[in-house]
């Protein structure tokens, strides 16, 4: 190399092999960091290994935010009728707050749908007309009556934050299917459930198994395109000048795993500007479509709910593994958390949520893809059958109900039973270490063996316990 009159000396025998020794055993570290399980890019183009068959390749997760009451939805108890205003017969176990009043009544009726006879809620009517295709618990229990730690558990499968979500948990197992979008997506309807986003985070897994938060709107991100200002030639430049850095940084510091994700998260944000809108303009929908689902319906929490459901839809048809959705808000009302009024909370709710997820079940039904995709509808806990105060009730984590469809579970059965007050899980108990075991099942992984190495053990979703719910599988 010359520079004015300066000529580099050329290296020696000796100096070549001091400086290049890492560069011939980096030869084998390149077919050692192609493997995933050494230090592959932490985002996959297409699907990971699983341990066996799967029967879902995506799961869709409504989540009830606040605790759906089980005996006014899916688990009818008519002592409730007998003893209504009278003082609770039963021994009461702690709960969260202190106002207890006299055993409580549903508000609402039942009735028997489907061929199987299940026994659901007016104010479920319209999902129950699908209830072959679902397995209703009705014997899920949780550790915790608070919505923080109850949400965190749940979701993450620990009380307290910073473990990775169960979304982030399939991500890493599975990896992704479409590289345009993200893996794990969070439809956000209005309300963030308690707890936060760390609800849906990633944990010590990489950052790029993350949930992304989508709005139910045309363009659900923001910052989602350049300013108009930028011409395309700019645009390109810029992003190619990024990725240059980042390959200078990559090459400095070497494979890790918090820079390859950032990286890989700035990638899928490029693609994300071209694929996004196209996911989120519905107006390639028939108009039939959108009556079914709602989004002309006058109670505009049904309209946002059904944009969402519509969204999860088309998201899981384009291989997005694990689509979470939130509840919208209803006016004067806290989440499903109806520690007072309850008859407006759980009727508002119900009919913002109740049409549009009878016309996700319809759709994905007829287009074949309910049987690889796992329907989840649950709450953190269900809630007392006493009354809190005159007419709400308590938190209640010792025995609730949720319902699966799809995906490989067997539809038209009913599982668990909780006691006549449906207060307490008597038979079939279900916790939420064997609901994610369970899924993870359905998803083709062993849950004790989708590990990710961390603060010296093997980490998993469902830590040291769990066990597959054979009962309810197909």
């Amino acid at each position: 190399m010359h520079c004015g009159r300066y000529t580099r000396r050329p290296l020696t025998r000796r100096q070549m092999l001091q400086h290049c020794a890492g560069g011939f055993g980096s030869v084998a570290l390149a077919a050692l960091w192609a493997d995933r399980g050494v230090g592959a890019s932490p985002r996959l183009a297409g699907p990971g290994k699983t341990h066996f068959a799967p029967r879902a390749k995506s799961v869709i997760f409504l989540y009830m935010d606040g605790g759906v009451s089980q005996v006014d939805s899916f688990d009818p108890k008519p002592r409730l009728d007998r003893e209504h205003g009278r003082p609770f017969a039963a021994k009461i176990s702690p709960t969260q707050f202190n106002n207890i009043g006299t055993t409580l009544k549903s508000p609402w009726k039942f009735d028997h749908y489907g061929q199987c006879g299940a026994e659901v809620s007016e104010l479920f009517s319209e999902t129950a007309r699908h209830v072959d295709e679902m397995v209703v618990v009705r014997s899920m229990v949780s550790e915790f009556s608070e919505h923080n730690t109850a949400n965190y558990f749940l979701h993450t499968g620990f009380s307290q934050q910073g473990r990775p979500s169960m979304g982030a948990w399939l991500g890493y197992g599975l990896g992704d299917e479409n590289r345009d979008l993200p893996g794990y997506v969070v439809i956000n309807g209005g309300l963030m459930p308690s707890g936060g986003v760390a609800n849906f985070g990633s944990g010590f897994l990489p950052a790029t198994y993350e949930a992304t938060l989508f709005k139910p709107r045309k363009l659900p991100i923001a910052n989602l395109q350049p300013p108009q200002a930028l011409a395309g030639a700019t645009v390109a430049a810029r992003r190619n000048l990024l990725r240059e850095l980042d390959a200078d940084v990559l090459e400095h510091y070497g494979p890790a795993g918090k820079i390859e994700s950032a990286i890989a998260n700035y990638e899928l944000a490029y693609r994300m500007q071209t694929a996004v809108p196209e996911l989120a303009n519905l107006d390639d929908e028939s108009s039939a479509t959108h009556e079914r689902y709602g989004l002309n319906a006058d109670f505009e929490p049904t309209q946002i709910f059904g944009r969402q459901c519509l969204l999860a839809r088309r998201m899981v048809e384009r291989g997005v593994r694990f689509v979470e959705l939130t509840c919208p808000r209803t006016k004067g009302n806290d989440r499903w958390d109806a520690h007072h009024g309850l008859v407006k909370n759980h009727s508002e709710n119900a009919k913002a949520v109740d049409r549009p997820i009878a016309a996700l079940l319809g759709d994905l039904k007829e287009r074949g893809l309910l049987e690889q995709t796992l329907v989840v509808w649950s709450g953190e806990f269900g809630r007392t059958p006493f009354a809190q105060g005159s007419n709400g009730r308590d938190h209640n984590p010792f025995g609730f109900s949720l319902w699966m469809a799809g995906g490989g579970v067997r539809g038209g059965t009913t599982y668990g039973a909780t006691d006549e007050f449906g207060y307490h899980t008597i038979e079939g108990k279900v916790t939420i270490h064997d609901l994610h075991a369970t899924m993870l099942h359905l998803l083709g992984f062993d849950h004790r063996r989708l590990t990710f190495r961390f603060g010296g053990r093997d980490m998993r979703l469902t830590d040291v316990a769990g066990e597959v719910v054979r009962g309810i599988l197909a």
